[in-house]
């Protein structure tokens, strides 16, 4: 089934769509069914089982106290990383959870039971949550998969496939969208705003894109005026800050020759706010959030479309970029945890490329090309985060990929959308060359930069 841009494009908190905002939602949707069956009051007893890639790197993503504030009631798009630090402070001292956010239970983020080597086989990203009463009785026991991109599926979840020919309808591959847009004389863009207003209206999902378009502004404006060292204990430098103010004197004019300059700056900005556990768009993942906004200030500033009508721009482009991450989410996978960086990135880059491609006003099949430009050179990208923190080599990755996706924009518009691989088929390449990468290369820290760079990190 097609996803909707809104599931794709979620605001949340840093940082990692699959490791925090995920595990999150998960704790929060326990919760409200406890409330919901009337099993709350009766709790006495919490037990959090983290699996594979959460308990290796659950520390340094922000896993823990994410479950825990989940399993008080909050979410993601509605809590301030400061508000998590906070109350992850509050939890240690006091030692226990307002569970739903009225049920005292014991509970401390060091409780949490860590299962690194056990993979279960639905998901490398696993949770299990238990209550149980007084009598040592389980009251209920829910087994979660954050699956990438901020989604949470249960164990006993089946995505059932519907057929339905209508206008505005699902597709599920590459060429299903470009008959589409044959069928109809429509641009992808056009074809996925059919599909969003089967569910709202044609102004609020104008309306929705352009808050979230806002949201990542501010994301970079945050990103711009802050500096000083990340958290976790790496040492790194922000450097987004530094970067601004040197490029407001180099180019106060907005020059062309500086363009990757500012895409680079846009793209750092993000990672180093979502490394900070600041406010986020998922886009499609927290890993990766820095790509779209730095290739829609591209199209915003570079393109004939951009400065004459910002909000269009916008709107076409997250549009498009949906699409296109509709697919890899429904074909393929946008968990680094699943297929390695390759589905993080890759998939970021393809969706930021098809979005700039049809802003600069091209074809479907040329749109379409530019989305497997920008995958086909990012086949076999690892997830190796150093000391399991999103910083090394994410925050630069980010930047070098939303270049990417500029060159892969503008090498399809080149053409004439004819070309030897298709989306279709790169997608099924990313999802079996992650199913054939090594699990120490998925989001574990367990293998390479993540080993051969020293550091003093006791999270992984």
């Amino acid at each position: 089934m097609t996803v909707s841009v809104f599931e794709l494009f979620s605001i949340g908190i840093g940082p990692s769509s699959s490791h925090t905002v995920g595990p999150m939602r998960a704790g929060a949707r326990f919760a409200e069914e406890l409330c919901a069956d009337g099993v709350l009051d009766e709790v006495a007893e919490l037990e959090v089982v983290l699996y594979g890639s959460l308990a290796a790197t659950g520390a340094g993503h922000g896993t823990l106290p994410a479950v825990l504030l989940g399993l008080e009631g909050r979410h993601p798009e509605r809590i301030s990383g400061d508000r998590v630090r906070t109350r992850a402070a509050e939890i240690a001292d006091c030692g226990h959870i307002r569970l739903g956010g009225v049920r005292e239970v014991p509970q401390r983020i060091d409780d949490i039971v860590l299962r690194p080597h056990t993979v279960l086989p639905e998901h490398p990203n696993g949770l299990t949550l238990t209550v149980r009463n007084g009598a040592g009785t389980t009251l209920r026991e829910k087994t979660y998969f954050s699956v990438g991109g901020g989604f949470v599926v249960e164990n006993d979840e089946v995505d059932v496939a519907t057929v339905d020919d209508g206008p505005g309808s699902p597709f599920r591959t590459a060429q299903e969208l470009l008959e589409r847009c044959a069928d109809s004389g429509s641009s992808i863009s056009d074809v996925m705003l059919a599909f969003e207003c089967r569910s709202r209206s044609e102004a609020d999902v104008r309306k929705g894109l352009l808050e979230i378009r806002d949201v990542m502004w501010e994301c970079v404006g945050r990103g711009i005026t802050q500096d000083g060292e990340l958290p976790g204990g790496l040492s790194v430098e922000r450097r987004a800050r530094s970067w601004y103010e040197r490029l407001r004197i180099e180019d106060p004019q907005r020059e062309p020759a500086y363009a990757l300059d500012w895409v680079n700056l846009v793209a750092m900005a993000v990672n180093e706010e979502n490394a900070a556990g600041g406010r986020i768009v998922t886009a499609p993942t927290n890993g990766a959030a820095g790509i779209v906004p730095a290739v829609l200030h591209y199209a915003t500033h570079y393109t004939p479309l951009g400065p004459s009508d910002p909000d269009e721009t916008a709107v076409c482009f997250l549009l498009t970029a949906g699409a296109i991450g509709s697919l890899y989410k429904e074909r393929a996978s946008i968990s680094g945890a699943e297929v390695g960086c390759q589905g993080e990135v890759g998939s970021a880059a393809s969706m930021a490329a098809a979005g700039l491609a049809e802003v600069l006003g091209g074809t479907p099949a040329q749109v379409e090309n530019a989305a497997e430009i920008a995958m086909e050179h990012s086949l076999g990208l690892t997830c190796d985060p150093i000391g399991g923190l999103v910083q090394i080599p994410c925050i630069e990755r980010n930047a070098i990929s939303a270049g990417k996706a500029v060159n892969a924009a503008r090498m399809a518009l080149r053409g004439d959308g004819r070309h030897r691989v298709s989306l279709d088929q790169v997608i099924t390449t990313m999802r079996e060359t992650g199913r054939d990468m090594s699990d120490k290369y998925k989001e574990t820290s367990r293998g390479g930069l993540a080993l051969t760079i020293p550091v003093n990190v006791v999270e992984c």
